[in-house]
């Protein structure tokens, strides 16, 4: 008998640091995925401009997925040269190739200037589609919408919940250009 409310006694103890611990809500689990998702995904290699420091250029966490820096005027980009078909820009914002000159999203949750103004269902729609807002412009290379539109619609949707969870940014993207040459 005495074994037994040892036992107990001491389950009880262990399980304290358990029963103290806050509980997830379905919400935070939502946005974690969706960091894991965006982190695993690369997301910040492009749509957050890059910097320079001491070990070379990387994303620059003060500007989280705010997009290509729509103040940064950009010469028109060069003609492809050889095998090269690409150009883009130190930020890694900035992609040029046959398709035009495109420039990442601002994918904070700004009302004016990132996706703030979009549902769920839009930024869905948007990745299914490959269409901007699901309904308009392409999005453009080197954006790999067709690898995303593969992803379960659980894992959007906490894309879209963790991209709201950020802080908004300020910051005007460029629309895209037209390949050289050819009318806008």
């Amino acid at each position: 008998m005495k074994t037994l409310m040892l036992l107990s006694a001491l389950g009880a103890v262990l399980s304290l640091p358990f029963l103290a611990r806050p509980r997830t809500t379905d919400v935070e689990r939502q946005i974690e995925r969706g960091r894991y998702l965006v982190n695993a995904g690369a997301c910040n290699d492009c749509h957050t401009p890059w910097t320079m420091g001491p070990d070379g250029p990387h994303p620059d966490p003060a500007r989280l997925l705010s997009g290509h820096p729509g103040l940064l005027q950009l010469p028109p980009a060069p003609e492809p040269v050889g095998p090269w078909i690409m150009s883009v820009a130190a930020t890694n914002t900035a992609w040029a190739g046959p398709w035009g000159t495109s420039f990442t999203a601002n994918l904070t949750p700004d009302e004016e200037t990132g996706i703030g103004s979009w549902s769920a269902d839009t930024f869905v729609q948007a990745l299914r589609t490959g269409k901007h807002m699901g309904i308009g412009r392409p999005i453009l290379p080197p954006m790999p919408w067709p690898m995303y539109s593969q992803l379960e619609e659980a894992d959007l949707r906490a894309i879209f919940a963790y991209l709201r969870s950020i802080p908004p940014i300020e910051n005007r993207v460029p629309e895209p250009l037209p390949p050289a040459g050819t009318a806008r």
